[in-house]
């Protein structure tokens, strides 16, 4: 399992009398990508005041937490229109409030809020020009700059002030933007983060239908609303009332200095597997690495006499893979069967909140207990989904020793992480990478104290995309082979580009 923090989860939804409520309902569903805070902001009229605002609710913790009053949506989240947004801290302070997204502005062209999925690789670029021109911040957020550009663009136009700021920021970014009259979604033209568009509702319904964009379609399941389609690498969307009626929507393209590069890690880990990501179910791409995985290292071969060799994910987000794996393996006639040998609390935070390896040992005790009956002088084969630093996967190799398994073998279902992140996933440093420590497998396969270890290879990742995502857009796996596809400044730490 991954000791990497998820990075933002967005929604957005507009032409809904009742945004509020869908936005706190899709953020809920998007939980899993940030735990750190949760923010939701809406658009009005004032009608004391007759002027468009915006109010908005932002806080620390959950989302079940911080909009834990109904009042919330009967007196102050007003409006048919929002965005949301759930966080963990890549770029900018944890524990700064003022970094809670969304944001909200108000400038010459009237209100704008916006929340952002991502990480801009040229942020202490452009921090360090608009502080050399007196400009105050508000946060420690690379996300901030995006609206920096867009109030000083000397563009008359806001849909043109907004082009004007996404042509100079670089990077991971996707992006919901909220205007007094539009919603406005974003893709880097990279497309490294996923973003999708939904329709809920009707749109021959007297005022059309609600539309919706989210980091992830589980959140449209949630409220009942259709997929359709995803925004496109370099589209800014544009959606209006007129839109909401007839379907056709504005749609502009930021220039592309690269190539089509969708972060894969997104397949492996981060994504619910009900969701569709890059236009394809998560479930489905992982169980062809799975699938995949078999070929390249299937299950040891046992004597006849010894118990059947079982199979079994560290849950959650290896049990899709898993099962590709258990059951190609047994299509080639290995002698094998998917169990549930490990039983996760889903009440415990994640392991790599608790300082100290104590602490983390601790922590892993309270996430993961083991089937002791089940594993009782069993080959057992524990597929996981990746390792990146390995402390978690060295503790669950000894619980199950300790549970009497006759020997314990790792498969993972993805190529081992040789390097960080610059575009919105917050992996350690190179140094802290399990990969980068040993000289070899089978000196990693040592430390974790197991009887063979295998990892996919970055071919066969790549093979299992393909298979069950045939589209010809292309894909970033810089975290296992270092090849970046937006220029990064190698000599530069991760905290460097976290100011």
């Amino acid at each position: 399992m991954s000791d990497v923090k998820d990075h933002c989860g967005i929604f957005g939804i507009f032409n809904d009398p009742d945004a509020a409520r869908h936005i706190y309902y899709g953020l809920h569903a998007l939980q899993h990508r940030g735990q750190e805070s949760s923010g939701i902001v809406t658009s009005t009229f004032d009608e004391a005041e007759q002027r468009p605002v915006m109010p908005s609710h932002r806080d620390f913790g959950l989302v079940l937490d911080v909009f834990d009053d109904p009042e919330l949506f009967e007196t102050k989240l007003l409006g048919d229109a929002g965005i949301g947004h759930n966080r963990y801290s890549t770029s900018g302070a944890a524990t700064n409030r003022s970094n809670i997204q969304p944001f909200v502005v108000h400038h010459r062209k009237g209100n704008l809020a916006l929340a952002h999925n991502g990480n801009l690789s040229n942020a202490r670029e452009l921090r360090k020009s608009f502080s050399e021109r007196g400009t105050l911040f508000q946060t420690t957020s690379d996300s901030e700059l995006i609206l920096h550009l867009t109030a000083q663009s000397r563009r008359q136009k806001h849909i043109d002030q907004i082009l004007d700021a996404l042509m100079q920021v670089e990077g991971a970014f996707s992006l919901v933007m909220l205007t007094d009259d539009e919603l406005i979604a974003v893709r880097d033209p990279n497309g490294f983060r996923p973003l999708a568009l939904g329709r809920l509702g009707d749109p021959d319904q007297p005022g059309g239908a609600a539309y919706c964009v989210a980091s992830e379609t589980c959140s449209f399941d949630m409220i009942g609303a259709d997929y359709v389609r995803d925004i496109q690498p370099g589209e800014v969307l544009v959606i209006d009332r007129e839109g909401c009626i007839d379907g056709d929507f504005k749609s502009y393209e930021v220039p592309r200095k690269h190539g089509v590069s969708q972060c894969v890690f997104e397949y492996v880990y981060f994504s619910r597997p009900d969701s569709k990501i890059f236009g394809e179910m998560v479930d489905k791409v992982r169980r062809r690495t799975g699938v995949r995985l078999a070929h390249e290292a299937p299950v040891p071969e046992v004597d006849d006499e010894e118990k059947t060799p079982i199979v079994i994910p560290v849950p959650d987000s290896a049990n899709t893979a898993t099962l590709g794996y258990a059951m190609e393996c047994q299509e080639l006639g290995y002698r094998c069967r998917f169990e549930i040998g490990l039983i996760r609390n889903h009440y415990v935070g994640r392991t790599f909140i608790a300082p100290g390896q104590d602490k983390r040992r601790m922590k892993v005790r309270c996430k993961f207990n083991t089937v002791e009956g089940l594993l009782r002088d069993r080959t057992v084969i524990v597929v996981d989904d990746s390792i990146v630093r390995g402390t978690t996967a060295r503790y669950l190799v000894n619980m199950l020793r300790e549970s009497g398994a006759k020997s314990v073998h790792f498969r993972i279902a993805s190529p081992s992480v040789v390097s960080p992140c610059f575009y919105g996933m917050d992996f350690p440093d190179r140094d802290e990478l399990l990969a980068n420590q040993f000289d070899s497998v089978d000196d990693i396969r040592d430390w974790l104290g197991v009887d063979s270890l295998a990892y996919l290879s970055v071919d066969g990742l790549m093979q299992a995309v393909r298979e069950a995502n045939p589209s010809d857009l292309g894909y970033c796996n810089a975290c296992f082979t270092a090849n970046y596809p937006v220029p990064v400044d190698m000599d530069m730490t991760k905290e460097e580009y976290e100011w």
